[in-house]
């Protein structure tokens, strides 16, 4: 078959992330398809796609000059797929183009926005923002009405998507995601912090991580007030805070100065994947007190490099993180302190949950989702591979 997919998003965060290990592991596993990446023009360029430049590869790279989220997605990327006589395309995201009307499979995973609205961190006119809101909706359900399979990440996910987009559930498939390589741990504990480049000693201090941006379902509000009752009865400890900043993490940060917490939290901004490995090493634990998640791969991170996970108790945790994780209401900022607090007092009370943990890492990996995406394709299609 000629598989495109849409790897415009490859530079991202999150999406992006899914996209790399998808191509990755394609490359490395199905030599049978062809594939057509679609990438904008400044992607192309990059050395990231060398591995399609050669005359033998069975891969090709489209230089796209399509933004997503666009009028001009709309109206011209239909065609610019169109051109590739592709047998099925792949859209790794919701946006898709709605003129298109040949064979597609898509991923949603999540449908946080839903819920959760980013309004006000949107630069656009009210009007302007509400109208994008309103087409984002109608393509989500056109394209999964439309879709031959929508692929998910959890099944948490897969019920939102049924209880929420006209689809029926023999079209969803859960494909959960992996981890990535370069955060497996390498040596002991306590000594990534010699290669670190941050701006203080991890092993100075106990502290609690948190990774991620700070957008309204991640809870870090409730969060911050928590770790202020924790601060109160443990002044040394600090909170990390990992996660390039935005309107949501400077409206954080304002909150944490009112409190008088600016040198308890500390907003690190990025860090690359070396530093954060050391970032989990070290803490005492990392928390995660998000309402609503797609999946959750910074607990899975965490857990592969022994460190505590402590989670709301929402579905899609206890469905990735089973029994190798400790809960707290995210609503209840009581008890998400106490459940902090219980951890400086005890850390050894929860050497159990590290071995779960580290067990619990080996069912996710990026080459069993390619294998399995692998497996949608084909049955997406009656082209069949190597015919």
């Amino acid at each position: 078959m000629r598989i495109g997919i849409d790897a415009r998003l490859w530079d991202q965060t999150g999406v992006g992330r899914y996209i790399r290990n998808l191509v990755r592991e394609l490359y490395a596993i199905d030599k049978k398809n062809k594939y057509i990446l679609f990438v904008t023009p400044e992607l192309f360029a990059s050395s990231d796609f060398e591995f399609a430049r050669t005359e033998e590869s069975a891969w090709k790279v489209v230089p796209t000059d399509i933004r997503w989220h666009t009028v001009e997605e709309q109206l011209l990327f239909s065609k610019v797929l169109d051109n590739e006589a592709l047998d099925l395309v792949h859209f790794p995201y919701f946006s898709i183009p709605i003129l298109y009307t040949k064979s597609y499979v898509i991923t949603i995973h999540d449908l946080i926005i839903n819920h959760f609205p980013t309004g006000k961190a949107s630069t656009l006119p009210s009007p302007v923002y509400h109208f994008k809101r309103l087409a984002y909706k109608y393509v989500l359900r056109h394209a999964a009405k439309t879709a031959k399979k929508i692929i998910t990440v959890s099944e948490a996910t897969k019920k939102e998507i049924i209880d929420h987009l006209p689809v029926t559930e023999d079209k969803i498939k859960v494909t959960y995601e992996g981890i990535d390589l370069a955060l497996q741990r390498k040596g002991e504990r306590g000594k990534r912090e010699e290669k670190s480049t941050l701006p203080f000693p991890l092993n100075a201090y106990p502290y609690f991580l948190y990774v991620g941006n700070a957008y309204p379902h991640k809870n870090c509000e409730r969060l911050v007030e928590a770790f202020a009752l924790v601060n109160k009865a443990s002044p040394a400890t600090k909170l990390i805070m990992v996660g390039k900043k935005n309107y949501f993490y400077q409206r954080l940060e304002e909150k944490v100065g009112k409190i008088g917490l600016q040198k308890k939290i500390i907003f690190t901004g990025a860090v690359d994947d070396q530093e954060l490995a050391a970032l989990y090493q070290n803490a005492q634990a990392l928390l995660f007190p998000s309402l609503m998640e797609g999946f959750g791969l910074p607990g899975l991170e965490a857990m592969q490099n022994k460190c505590l996970v402590l989670a709301s108790d929402i579905p899609v945790f206890k469905e990735v993180y089973q029994d190798a994780a400790v809960y707290f209401d995210p609503l209840d900022i009581q008890q998400m302190s106490d459940t902090m607090q219980k951890v400086l007092e005890n850390k050894s009370k929860y050497k159990a949950y590290i071995q779960k943990g580290l067990e619990r890492t080996k069912k996710f990996s990026w080459q069993k989702m390619a294998e399995e995406t692998v497996a949608i394709y084909e049955s997406s299609t009656s082209v069949r591979s190597g015919k």
